[in-house]
């Protein structure tokens, strides 16, 4: 599935989703959806559910935050980079 059409179907939800295709600068553009959840911390323990060799992305459709706000993303999971 298209990373657009998620974000239409899922708006202002973060995602797990399994990268299938990236873009030339590594953006994620076809995926697997495998969670979405309104609530940040469901999406990260869904990380320890995904197996090893997945490369996978976590995603927020909502909007970015106005300039002069700071926005901190902390990583839950093992092996991932």
């Amino acid at each position: 599935m298209k990373i657009e059409e998620l974000k239409k179907q899922f708006e202002n939800e973060w995602l797990l989703v399994e990268v299938l295709e990236e873009d030339n600068l590594n953006r994620p553009v076809e995926v697997r959806l495998i969670a979405h959840s309104k609530n940040r911390d469901e999406i990260y323990e869904g990380l320890d559910k995904v197996e090893d060799n997945k490369h996978v992305a976590t995603l927020y459709t909502g909007k970015i935050p106005e300039k002069g706000y700071a926005v901190a993303f902390i990583f839950y999971g093992k092996n991932r980079y």
